[in-house]
């Protein structure tokens, strides 16, 4: 029996049965194999992904959709991969044209690496800003901060919730519930009652991830990032939008190196909603 030609191959939903088969592709091209973070994102999103007929993935890609069921605000693509072996064979591309269709009107946004970006500006999508990936051992210094921080409780969720909207541009109550069972640490900053900032440390392979990273301005987020610093060994990594420059400076002068810088891009919007002042890190780059 030939084997079908890739264009042939079917297109389809991903679940959490798929998890290993996730994992194996990001092995497959040289990344980590982030169970931890692919089950989250098969959880709160939608996986879409092509079986290959001799066993596993020839690719996948997950979407986070954002706002109420009758009406989405937008819609975040990540952890976009293609097998090695199918790679350069236009998969890629009819994977994200399915994506796009799918997704109709909803605006779209996605973190692109170089290699991906001219893909991605090829199905129409335009670069609206820059993040920058550190990552290094904290150590603290400096003066000590004035904000106060602590750890999250369960009654703390409404008001996390109100303030991430108010600051994403969208709802992302499906996601932000999630994540104190995602997260080893969930903390809040807060000033005569209120929350005026928040964050989360999720494990991914050795290190704590920062974020999402939620503040009033930069020394509440530098304080929310201290707090999670001293519960835990590993090293930090987080992605900073860069136009928050005194955050990248004062996290560099902390031992955190930047590593990588990825394209913030959007579809059918010109920049992403929400207050871009207030919002440092992401959750994940994969979940916008």
């Amino acid at each position: 029996m030939s084997t079908p030609s890739l264009a042939a191959l079917p297109i389809r939903r991903l679940t959490l049965r798929d998890l290993t088969a996730c994992a194996d592709l990001s092995e497959n091209r040289g990344w980590p194999r982030e169970e931890h973070k692919w089950g989250f994102l098969l959880a709160a999103g939608k996986g879409f992904g092509i079986d290959d007929p001799q066993g596993g993935l020839v690719a996948a890609c997950v979407v986070t959709e954002y706002g109420s069921w009758h009406h989405l605000d937008l819609g975040a693509i990540g952890m976009v991969l293609v097998a090695e072996r199918h790679a350069r064979q236009g998969v890629g591309r009819r994977l994200m044209r399915h994506v796009v269709s799918t997704m109709g009107t909803t605006p779209l946004t996605l973190h692109a690496t170089t290699n991906g970006r001219p893909l991605y500006e090829e199905l129409g999508f335009k670069v609206t800003g820059r993040a920058e990936m550190l990552r290094g051992r904290f150590t603290p210094g400096g003066p000590e901060s004035g904000v106060d921080t602590r750890a999250a409780t369960a009654e703390d969720l409404p008001a996390i919730l109100r303030l991430d909207e108010e600051v994403f541009g969208a709802d992302r109550t499906a996601l932000i519930t999630r994540l104190p069972a995602f997260a080893d640490q969930v903390r809040v900053a807060e000033e005569d009652g209120r929350i005026i900032g928040y964050t989360a440390a999720w494990p991914n392979m050795d290190t704590h991830v920062v974020g999402p990273l939620i503040a009033r301005d930069t020394e509440t987020a530098q304080a929310l990032i201290t707090s999670l610093a001293a519960h835990t060994d590993r090293p930090l990594r987080t992605d900073i939008d860069v136009r928050h420059e005194d955050l990248l400076t004062w996290a560099k002068a902390r031992g955190l190196v930047s590593v990588a810088f990825n394209a913030v891009m959007t579809y059918g919007i010109t920049d992403l909603p929400g207050d871009w002042t207030r919002r440092f890190a992401p959750l994940t780059v994969a979940a916008g």
